[in-house]
């Protein structure tokens, strides 16, 4: 019995102690509300407004970078079947040495 007196003694003394602490609470007035509210809302457009404009920015030079590594890569191997089809074509022995003289071309 003693014990269910002091669990309603402990909960009565957090509900004092709690409206206790929202008496201390200094509470922003409208004003400061909707200034903060405003100045959060630009801040977050401002971000959203940079993130796009990266992200389109390095999406196009992802786009344009992609298309000039694979005709890049195309040419160089056309260079090397090129290369490669010389060499059989010489029917000779040393064909490192013309592979070679030829991509250091």
């Amino acid at each position: 019995m003693a014990k269910v007196e002091k669990e309603k003694k402990d909960k009565r003394h957090f509900f004092k102690d709690f409206k206790a602490e929202l008496k201390k609470v200094i509470w922003p007035t409208p004003k400061q509300v909707v200034n903060n509210t405003t100045a959060v809302i630009t801040i977050v457009l401002i971000t959203a407004l940079i993130v796009f404009v990266l992200d389109v920015t390095f999406e196009t030079l992802n786009t344009h970078g992609v298309d000039k590594l694979k005709s890049v890569v195309h040419k160089e191997e056309n260079t090397i079947q090129n290369v490669v089809d010389d060499a059989n074509n010489l029917n000779t022995t040393d064909t490192n040495t013309v592979i070679d003289n030829t991509i250091s071309e």
